[in-house]
């Protein structure tokens, strides 16, 4: 997996890697059972401290997203996310929040962005398709 980190952003760091997971696990191109990168390594790579990844991971696993096996390292979990379903709930409406903020100060209307939203729903229905169909034999 690679990571593109925007110092600039004003998002933290650890939150910016705690996204590109979530969005890889949800566009298929994370799969189940797969391994992330070590937190040394991946500190490294990225030239941040290994704090910075080991909050993310754990930010990732008390999501649910990924699971740590003692000795093994981080993998992601199987899609059945350990949160209460307001939990869910609550952490999407966070983000739909976020989402609605933007699209007010872009002077996006209710009608557009609704749309924008279905075009967005198609399109990741479209990439898990063709995630899938690269996986069969």
């Amino acid at each position: 997996m690679h990571f593109q980190l925007n110092f600039k952003s004003g998002l933290p760091v650890y939150l910016q890697i705690v996204e590109q997971v979530r969005a890889a696990a949800a566009s298929g191109a994370l799969r189940p059972g797969e391994p992330l990168p070590g937190i040394r390594p991946l500190a490294e790579q990225l030239r941040v401290n290994r704090n910075t990844i080991a909050k993310a991971y754990t930010e990732l696993e008390n999501q649910g997203v990924i699971e740590t096996l003692a000795g093994k390292g981080c993998f992601l979990a199987d899609g059945q996310s350990r949160l209460k379903k307001s939990a869910r709930h609550d952490l999407l409406a966070t983000e739909i929040d976020q989402a609605i903020v933007a699209a007010h100060h872009l002077q996006v209307s209710r009608t557009d962005f609704i749309e924008l939203v279905k075009e967005r729903l198609d399109h990741f229905a479209e990439q898990q398709k063709t995630h899938a169909e690269k996986d069969r034999p």
